[in-house]
């Protein structure tokens, strides 16, 4: 490594490459320009920079179909994969092994509650930051969490903007390499570096200290990965660049990559996804189109125009109430001016705007997501058709953000697990799962993985609804169900607590206990007639033997 403010290949090798990633997406910049022009106007500085709290797109806004539609489905993908109330997921033993293993399952719950505790802390940020996350998704087609050490204070996470995101896939289309371009101000820059800032930079923190300045975070495969010992050796390494001073300020690594990158639908050969809002751009442009001729056909109805005898000789028609118009009467009482309202329908306009509404809706995906609202009378069962109907339909988006949040989760776990969190709290790991190399598998028990898991429920109550007739003519087709196991699969589809359910322990217990119960019952119940036996073999003994013979 050069020394600290010396121009460094490393960072000439990081910009250059900047310069042409920076390039490769300059068209989904555009078309990201104009989507957040009509639905998050706060992050339409794609094209150039936005000063802090200015309103660019005011004057092209006449419709806000879609910045009220964008926050419901934001809402709507976060209760759906990681609802902040829920216990989202759980963690499971990598190794078939350990599927049974008890010690190794309560040792692994133990350790998502801890993870769920901490995650959820009020100084990490976590819910935030995928509220405002999903409004990128929905938008854009794209967002980055960095999930961060907190430096002995736990985890903290970072939404960054797009704009400032960039990034490259290996061969099997994985994201492994992330650059982030941001600004600071001099003084900002001393404070993360003071030791490796250019003197170029120091002067400018002290005469300039809130001049602002570009740099680079670049992380990417670490080519000396398992090589060498420490950070150099870890999976990812980390550069950070000035890029005014062409200058290298930090180097380290990652174990695993900091940065989780959400996408939505990417086409073949590109990197970037497209978001929902893609697709309805069009209505939306419509749309501002059509309400600037609605506010246009309203001021001409609530004002029209006037037209009148002899503009020359005519003193300026007043509006105001009250106002006296002089000469706009004749001697012989005829009116010398006359309005002139539209007399265009326009009912047909207001049918083809709704219709554009309902498309940016659809888009936004708020028609699966009003059902219940809609049909609040619907049965369990109808219930259960709907919710495997969403499942079905919401998978495809969805699914792909539990892909994102096991980049998050795998970070996570890095992080607390080296800082001796799991072991400080929880003890020990257990041997069984050291002895088969500790690998963790994620699985997802959010809302979309029930509802995608409701094809099972439907199937079973499909079942019960067909045999109920035959039960009528065969008891017996009942004993072929498991009530037991089908108990266990509805309360799991549909999201109940599992502590309401007994489990195989208390329940074997139970069982035992009302045995013993009805055992001592038949006991209670034989004792009389018992008693009368006896008392009858005594009286019998009795009588044998005081007889003659």
């Amino acid at each position: 490594m050069s020394s600290a403010g010396i121009p460094n290949p490393i960072a000439d090798e990081v910009i250059r490459r900047q310069g042409r990633m920076k390039t490769w997406r300059g068209n989904f910049e555009s078309v990201w320009q104009q989507i957040a022009q009509l639905v998050l106007p706060r992050a339409d500085d794609f094209l150039g920079k936005r000063a802090p709290g200015q309103r660019t797109a005011d004057n092209l806004i006449f419709d806000s179909t879609g910045q009220l539609a964008l926050p419901l489905y934001a809402a709507a993908v976060e209760a759906m994969v990681c609802p902040r109330t829920q216990k989202w997921h759980s963690l499971k033993p990598l190794s078939p092994k350990l599927q049974d293993n008890n010690p190794v399952a309560l040792y692994l719950e133990n350790m998502r509650d801890l993870l769920f505790k901490i995650r959820y802390s009020p100084h990490t940020n976590f819910a935030s930051v995928m509220s405002e996350s999903f409004l990128g998704l929905g938008a854009f087609g794209n967002y980055g969490v960095f999930v961060e050490d907190g430096l002995h204070k736990g985890l903290r996470y970072q939404a960054i903007p797009l704009v400032e995101l960039y990034w490259l896939e290996d061969s099997y289309g994985t994201i492994d390499t992330v650059h982030r371009c941001y600004m600071l101000t001099a003084r900002q820059a001393l404070q993360r570096w003071p030791n490796t800032l250019s003197e170029k930079m120091r002067e400018c923190a002290t005469a300039e200290p809130d001049r602002e300045f570009e740099f680079i975070h670049c992380v990417r495969p670490n080519e000396e990965r398992g090589k060498v010992a420490g950070w150099r050796g870890y999976q990812f390494a980390s550069y950070d660049i000035c890029v005014s001073d062409r200058t290298l300020l930090d180097e380290g690594g990652f174990r695993k990559m900091p940065y989780a990158i959400g996408r939505d639908v990417t086409a073949p050969r590109e990197i970037y996804a497209r978001g929902a809002t893609w697709n309805a751009l069009a209505d939306l442009k419509m749309l501002q189109m059509m309400g600037r001729d609605s506010i246009r056909y309203a001021q001409l109805t609530l004002d029209p125009p006037t037209i009148t005898a002899d503009v020359d000789s005519l003193a300026p028609y007043s509006r105001r109430a009250g106002a006296i118009n002089a000469g706009y009467m004749s001697d012989q009482g005829t009116v010398l001016a006359k309005e002139m309202p539209p007399n265009a329908d326009p009912r047909p306009a207001l049918e083809v705007a709704q219709q554009r509404r309902d498309n940016v809706g659809r888009a936004l995906l708020t028609p699966y997501f009003q059902i219940l609202v809609d049909t609040p009378q619907m049965t369990a069962t109808e219930s259960m058709y709907r919710q495997q109907e969403k499942g079905a339909l919401l998978a495809p988006t969805m699914s792909r953000q539990q892909e994102t949040l096991s980049v998050v989760i795998d970070r996570e776990i890095d992080i607390l697990l080296h800082a001796g969190v799991f072991e400080a709290e929880l003890g020990p790991v257990p041997e069984e799962l050291l002895m088969e190399g500790g690998g963790l598998a994620v699985q997802f028990d959010s809302p979309l993985t029930r509802a995608q898991r409701s094809e099972e429920a439907v199937g079973i109550l499909k079942t019960i609804e067909a045999i109920t007739p035959l039960a009528n003519i065969n008891p017996g087709i009942m004993r072929r169900i498991n009530g037991d196991e089908t108990l266990k699969i509805l309360s799991d589809v549909n999201g109940a607590p599992v502590k309401w359910l007994y489990n195989d322990e208390q329940l074997a217990a139970m069982n035992e206990a009302d045995a013993q119960a009805e055992q001592a019952k038949q006991l209670t119940e034989a004792a009389p007639v018992i008693t009368e036996s006896l008392k009858n073999l005594a009286q019998a003994k009795q009588m044998v033997t005081a007889a003659p013979f």
